[in-house]
């Protein structure tokens, strides 16, 4: 019999099992890995690099970036935040890195530094792990002990341990498990994605990037049973909205601002089927109605320049030049001879700029998902189960999720540290 048993070999699995370990060197721990490699998702974090945390070390602040988990993390965050993350790297020495954004890499820019490192540990402390090693059922065994013990079935043995860790992600066949147990499932949604766009004003400059608010309008309301079409048209209030810095890709729009959008609007999308209309301002500084007269003062000073070779405003010169032509100006009109209406059309695609989104795509490797286990029924002091004593959960198995920038591994190390706290009784 294991003491503990760890189900999921990533982040939070492995961050828990060397926390365990040295808290207690006596203890006889496994971690089970369905595939054949573990860490994987650390492997592929931030493009190769690992963006292991976020250098927010106010929790008020770091709860902030989690659009699930916000009220519930802030307690494990004051006990164990970003600090302590890079003092654990910093302490087995892999120099970390804090750059202009926020986010934490490790000085070699490789993610196998982070993996090597936790393997290390993991070896160092004699904690098994035990790869290929699928888990197909999960078992409470009371025998007539006040509390839990476990019995764990993989594709290749039958363990029992006195506890165990569930530290799986977003893995629907783990959450069924956890569903025959008693628990409450979170259904899953897709978190962070990019929107797909099809549109003339985006074509054909994929790569240019500049700081934008992005809204989400609310889907026309209607009643089938009325036939007469009303002339006031579909409600374009907005639901959501994020700034930040937007990236032209090939399929549409990407980059923080679409990503912010995705995570905290992840249901909503979800019931939207990705279909909706999002309203982009270029322009930061300006609105609606402020950039008309901005554009009327450029009319009257480069009167003689024509408006498509003339940037007027801080955007890249290939943005400037799709709107302008879908402003409807010609590519030879100059400044002095437009009108009041076609500078306000070119005001509007400037600052009032409106994009179907027809479907989404995953951002690059870091799949995260909205859902898990019910956040009512943990034990945020010890990430414990409130049901069934000796079950601990730890990363995103349970519904907590963030931002990209390093929040969601941040959820992994201190879920992880916390369980391995509460699970040796530290």
């Amino acid at each position: 019999m294991f003491d503990v048993i760890v189900i999921g070999g990533g982040a939070a699995g492995f961050y828990a099992a060397i926390h365990m370990a040295e808290a207690n060197p006596g203890l006889n721990i496994a971690i089970l890995e369905r595939g054949k490699e573990v860490l994987g998702k650390v492997k592929v974090s931030g493009g190769g690099r690992c963006n292991v945390t976020h250098a927010e070390f106010d929790p008020g602040e770091l709860v902030k970036n989690y659009p699930r988990g916000e009220k519930e993390l802030l307690g494990p965050f004051h006990a164990y935040g970003s600090g302590d993350t890079v003092a654990f790297f910093e302490e087995r020495g892999i120099k970390l890195k804090i750059e202009e954004d926020g986010r934490v890499f490790p000085v070699s820019n490789s993610s196998q530094t982070i993996i090597d490192c936790l393997l290390g540990e993991t070896e160092r402390l004699g904690v098994k792990v035990l790869r290929h090693s699928s888990v197909t059922n999960i078992k409470s065994i009371t025998s007539g002990r006040k509390e839990n013990t476990w019995e764990v079935t993989s594709i290749k043995h039958v363990y029992q341990a006195k506890k165990i860790l569930v530290a799986t992600g977003s893995n629907p066949k783990i959450w069924k498990l956890l569903e025959k147990l008693g628990h409450t499932i979170e259904p899953p949604v897709p978190s962070l994605f990019t929107f797909n766009i099809k549109d003339g004003r985006i074509n054909g400059i994929p790569g240019v990037s500049t700081p934008a608010e992005v809204a989400v309008l609310a889907k026309r309301k209607y009643n089938p049973k009325i036939t007469i079409q009303l002339k006031s048209q579909t409600a374009d209030n907005a639901l959501l909205s994020a700034s930040g810095p937007l990236l032209i890709t090939h399929w549409g729009l990407s980059g923080p601002a679409v990503l912010k959008l995705s995570a905290w609007g992840a249901k909503l999308l979800s019931e939207y089927n990705y279909r909706f209309k999002i309203r982009v301002n270029w322009l930061a500084d300006f609105n609606k109605g402020s950039v008309l007269p901005y554009l009327m003062e450029i009319k009257e000073v480069e009167a003689k320049k024509t408006v498509l070779r003339t940037k007027a405003v801080d955007i890249p010169r290939r943005l400037w030049i799709n709107l302008v032509r879908a402003s409807g100006l010609d590519e030879d009109t100059k400044w002095a001879d437009t009108t009041k209406i076609q500078l306000q059309r070119l005001a509007d695609q400037l600052t009032d700029c409106e994009f179907h989104v027809e479907g989404k795509s995953t951002f690059k490797e870091e799949f995260v998902t909205a859902g898990g286990v019910d956040l009512k029924e943990i034990n945020f002091k010890t990430f414990e189960s409130k049901l069934l004593p000796n079950l601990y959960f730890a990363g995103e198995v349970i519904n907590v999720d963030a931002i990209t920038g390093g929040f969601n591994f941040q959820n992994a190390w201190t879920s992880g540290y916390l369980a391995a706290k509460g699970i040796v009784g530290t």
